[in-house]
């Protein structure tokens, strides 16, 4: 039976219908936000599998290019692999579900978001969240209860719930945020150096619509909702439990001692494989409950060697960031490069500098756009000493680029001052906590190195979280293993005057603001002291481009004069091109962008296009070539396909009785215009121009 919740978000009407369409689905619903509809249906396998250790949990947005009345590009028109928009919109709704499934719930699942209907103003990423949420909450599935995200902007000066997309230009700070009634679970932000305590007014702002919406849900819960199927509890033998603490625990813990992450790791995984290997016989078949045990012993007494003494793995203290490098210029042939190595993490990044033509086409449902900065990521398997297929980016590298993207973009110099496609590629050499932040501070050092003038340095750290009832450690620059044990990895990103970009997510049910700001203000000590590293390097960007880069002339003509730069058939342009090597780029608006390796190239064929555009000036010299000569005169061409008449009582100081007593066709003369009449005709002068020489 089919039935609709609505209530008034920000002005625009919130309405979940159910029991509608996708009725075959354990849950699903269709929720609409203005005229922007997502359908989200959401499946999980009817048998419970104890055989898996992990939640393989896929939540799959995807956009219908129909929901704004638009055609595929491409041959085949019809959608094809998820777009990178469509992946991290994947990335928002299953980083906020995921850590609310009770871990004993291992069932295969899937969440599908479909994007129907988009009406170019209420983005759907945020509302497909909620749709999801709702999916699972109605359905069968275990799940504790309704997760809600909004959009939040801070335009003109005044923070905005949902704002529309072409309002977003504007904003200062624009954050996606999810969480429950009782707290925040994950935060995806980008900001102009904002100050701490506007993304905490910010975070707070998200948080009461969040509660409404959790209202609106719950209704639709208690009216709808299906009984929750019984949840099969993976339990551990008493026995086999009790005799892995007895003999393995005191192992477990002289081997987290250990402050390397190779020796811990071996130390560790010399103690499970004795444990498997002691064990097999008392209790066979019980190999995957061993490790269980293990690893529950391994991070308990991690956890609380942070807690009670304050010491992290590798004999840190709880702000402590581990030692830096920073290496610029590292590459010869590249625009910029650095490497940017913090303790056991190192990134390898390289900025390149390209033309209009090397900007991305982004084809989604708002239309067609054009990106001239990009940032890439990528993860190699030997960072982490594992054996892995190499294939393309995966959804993680995806979501860690687009994360070092929106940090660095914020100092990025503005088109009209510094005109180039600027490429960002960082590989990560070696990881152990935290690559997306190296890769913000590495970007950061090539583009510097590369001569980009960028307004200043950013730099990202990664915080984390231990929490034990009211026992909270808050930790500067985690690393990977403390990343996995613990309950929280929140990024921030930002120049010494402020934040740039932030990202959170939570392992437990919310974070509380007075925890919040707490970690905030840690995060800006270890950002200072990580921009400072930074600075002692280079502290400002290199005042000339690398000689291998290209060379930007910008121009501006008359708009009506581009046909004559681009001839018939593009016959002139392709032809300045080929004579000089440069790259010419014309908008519509007359801005003409000459790109060339060479800077004479550059010149020449900005003399040539200012020649096809320019319009003779009355008492302006020109240096040009007789073309014909006649009984009255001489016609001389001042400019490309332009020339005016010498009469002949203009080409001397002195009487000429004939023109071929002083000129001949194909001489190259300097002569003045001295007028011009209403049909365009040019009157020029020799006589002008030897008279102010003094001849």
């Amino acid at each position: 039976m089919r039935k609709t919740f609505s209530k008034e978000i920000a002005g625009r009407t919130l309405s979940i219908e159910v029991g509608g369409v996708a009725r075959q689905a354990g849950g699903s619903a269709w929720v609409r936000y203005a005229d922007t509809v997502v359908l989200a249906a959401a499946v999980a396998e009817k048998e419970a599998r104890m055989d898996r250790d992990f939640f393989p949990l896929t939540v799959d947005y995807r956009e219908k290019m129909y929901a704004a009345g638009r055609i595929p590009g491409g041959f085949f028109k019809r959608e094809g692999r998820p777009t990178e928009k469509e992946i991290l919109s994947s990335r928002l709704s299953d980083r906020a579900l995921r850590p609310l499934f009770d871990k004993d719930f291992s069932n295969e699942t899937q969440v599908h978001l479909s994007v129907l209907s988009h009406d170019a103003e209420n983005d759907s990423d945020w509302l497909a969240l909620n749709a999801a949420s709702v999916a699972v909450n109605i359905s069968d599935m275990p799940f504790p209860g309704p997760i809600s995200a909004v959009r939040v902007g801070k335009i003109g000066g005044e923070l905005r719930l949902n704002p529309k997309i072409s309002e977003l230009d504007e904003s200062t700070a624009t954050l996606t945020v999810a969480g429950t009634k009782d707290g925040i679970l994950m935060v995806e932000a980008g900001a102009r150096q904002v100050s701490e305590d506007e993304m905490l007014e910010a975070l707070e702002f998200a948080h009461r619509a969040i509660q409404e919406i959790c209202a609106l849900q719950e209704e639709v819960i208690q009216a709808v909702g299906k009984p929750k199927r019984p949840l099969v509890k993976k339990v551990i033998n008493p026995e086999l439990e009790s005799e892995v603490i007895r003999r393995y625990a005191d192992a477990i813990k002289t081997g987290n001692r250990i402050q390397t992450k190779e020796g811990r790791e071996e130390a560790v995984d010399a103690v499970r494989k004795m444990a498997l290997a002691e064990l097999a016989e008392a209790f066979p078949a019980s190999e995957s409950d061993i490790k269980k045990v293990l690893g529950s012993i391994e991070k308990k007494d991690l956890r609380e060697t942070i807690l009670t003494e304050g010491r992290r793995a590798d004999g840190r203290g709880l702000t402590d960031v581990r030692p830096i490098t920073c290496e610029i210029g590292v590459l010869p042939r590249t625009h910029g490069s650095a490497i940017f190595t913090r303790g056991q993490t190192q990134a390898l990044v390289v900025a390149t500098l390209g033309t209009g033509a090397d900007e991305q086409k982004m084809d989604n449902l708002e239309g067609e756009t054009w990106k001239s900065y990009l940032l890439h990521y990528n993860f190699p398997s030997y960072s982490v000493g594992e054996v892995r297929r190499i294939s393309g980016p995966g959804r993680r590298e995806i979501g860690h680029g687009k994360l070092a993207e929106r940090a660095l973009e914020p100092v990025i110099p503005a088109e009209e001052h510094f005109p180039y496609t600027i490429r960002i590629v960082s590989d990560i050499l070696e990881s152990n906590g935290s690559s997306s932040m190296a890769s913000v501070c590495g970007g950061s050092l090539a583009m510097m190195d590369a001569g980009v003038p960028i307004q200043a340095h950013v730099a990202g750290v990664a915080m984390g979280l231990i929490k034990d009832g009211d026992r909270v450690a808050i930790l500067t620059d985690i690393l990977g293993v403390e990343d996995h044990l613990g309950d929280l990895d929140f990024k921030v990103c930002g120049t010494a005057k402020g934040i740039t970009a932030l990202q959170m997510d939570m392992k437990i049910r919310g974070l509380d603001f007075v925890t919040l700001r707490r970690a905030l203000e840690q995060a800006k000590a270890g950002r200072l002291h990580i921009l400072g590293e930074m600075e002692s390097s280079i502290d400002k960007p290199r005042t000339t481009l690398s000689v291998h880069a290209p060379r930007i002339t910008v121009m501006k003509i008359n708009p009506d004069r581009i046909r004559d730069v681009i001839g018939p058939g593009g016959k002139m342009i392709r032809r300045i091109q080929d004579e000089t090597g440069a790259i010419i780029d014309i908008e519509d608006d007359g801005i003409v962008k000459v790109a060339a390796r060479d800077s004479a190239a550059g010149e020449r064929a900005v003399q040539i296009i200012r020649g096809l555009t320019e319009d003779p000036e009355i008492g302006k010299v020109y240096e040009g070539t007789v073309r014909r000569i006649v009984n009255f005169g001489a016609f001389v061409e001042i400019l490309p396909n332009r020339d005016g008449l010498v009469h002949i009582s203009e080409l001397d100081t002195k009487r000429v009785a004939k023109v071929e007593d002083v000129l001949a066709e194909g001489d190259i003369i300097k002569v003045k215009v001295i007028g011009i009449d209403p049909e365009g005709k040019v009157k020029l002068s020799r006589k002008a121009v030897l008279e102010e020489a003094g001849v």
